[in-house]
């Protein structure tokens, strides 16, 4: 492969290189504004990657999706819902609830679960038309 670099006058970088893929740029061109603008803030996602982990687990996002389409579930309905026993069910959902996704509330010997914000809604929602569009 072979490679040639050049700085523009405008000061975007171009690498061009005669290698050839449909799902890459063939020229290395960069727009430094844009670049030194996410550069500042991609750190923000620092420490995210352990929630989108929670997630990836096909139970623990069963549990979401079923949070999600009620006000409410007590942990004796997810561990049904899910085909589980109490104990591994209250075990996601005490995942769910240390992640800040998921919250508690104990009314005599039950303890009711729902979901933190709307937003986790949302982002189920929002996978799941994208998983409709594949």
């Amino acid at each position: 492969m072979e490679e040639k670099s050049i700085i523009s006058k405008r000061g975007i970088g171009i690498k061009i290189s005669k290698t050839k893929q449909d799902d890459t740029c063939e020229t290395f061109i960069f727009d430094p504004e844009k670049v030194a603008r996410r550069q500042q803030e991609v750190d923000r996602t620092e420490g995210l990657a352990p929630l989108f982990k929670v997630l990836a687990d096909e139970t623990r996002l069963k549990i979401i999706y079923a949070l999600s389409r009620e006000d409410e579930l007590c942990v004796c309905d997810v561990a049904t819902i899910i085909g589980s026993t109490n104990a591994a069910a209250s075990h996601h959902l005490r995942m769910l609830r240390n992640m800040g996704l998921a919250k508690h509330r104990k009314e005599g010997k039950m303890v009711f679960y729902s979901l933190e914000s709307g937003h986790v809604r949302h982002l189920i929602d929002e996978a799941l038309r994208l998983k409709e569009r594949r």
